[in-house]
């Protein structure tokens, strides 16, 4: 079976292997998660290490770790000292992840060694922008944000990195006809009241974002069946 979740945003890892216990997910199934397990809450980092131990886990890079690889040059020694010296594109960069709720990371990172932020960032590094795949003759596009600027004859390599990674879609927007696209980045309150904790559904995307984020509990959606698992 293949499992979507989305911005996780440092979700208990222990509550969120729960819910995988909850569902049955075993070593033979497989675990996309849709970018953004780091910032706003605590566990972002734990979640990046057990992501990385998983072999039957892929992220998806969202926005907040593409803001994590552009402050990559923090990560020698991350101290009050280093951060009020910084100037010009390295402070623009430290001040958009900040102000995108960084502390929480920094604070893991600055307790983990360099070895092991080297071999994060490298991860993050390889993390690739989307994946597709068939299950159960039905295709789909995992990617974080949806598609920005979306055209029917663009390939998806032709779109920049922007496009898939901080896009908000309306909820008219249209994508594939034949393909599913699923995402996250826009929590799904924001399409209204009546979307809160739920994914919202066309017939051409779905957005999985819940808003674990926002202190909600992720969802888990398992492509094979297009079953939607919530939790308390």
């Amino acid at each position: 079976m293949i499992y979507v979740t989305s911005d996780l945003h440092g979700f208990s890892l222990d509550k969120f292997k729960d819910y995988l216990a909850q569902v049955n997910f075993s070593n033979e199934d497989f675990l996309y998660v849709l970018g953004d397990v780091i910032d706003r809450g605590p566990d972002g980092i734990r979640i990046l290490k057990w992501l990385m131990s998983k072999p039957n886990a892929q992220l998806i890079l969202g926005n907040h770790e593409a803001m994590m690889l552009a402050c990559d040059f923090l990560f020698d020694e991350i101290t009050d000292d280093s951060i009020a010296n910084l100037t010009g594109t390295k402070l623009n960069a430290y001040l958009n992840w900040s102000a995108n709720s960084a502390q929480p990371t920094l604070e893991a990172l600055s307790s983990t060694r360099k070895p092991e932020i080297r071999y994060i960032l490298e991860y993050l590094r390889e993390a690739p922008l989307y994946e597709i795949l068939t299950v159960n003759n039905r295709d789909f596009i995992l990617v974080h944000s949806g598609l920005g600027n979306f055209s029917e004859n663009k390939k998806l390599s032709e779109y920049s990195v922007s496009d898939l990674i901080w896009s908000r879609p309306a909820i008219a927007d249209r994508y594939f006809d034949d393909v599913t696209t699923v995402f996250g980045h826009t929590p799904t309150v924001f399409f209204g009241d009546e979307y809160k904790g739920k994914a919202v559904s066309t017939d051409t995307w779905i957005d999985i974002d819940v808003g674990a984020g926002l202190g909600l509990n992720p969802m888990l959606l398992r492509l094979d069946d297009m079953k939607e698992f919530y939790f308390e």
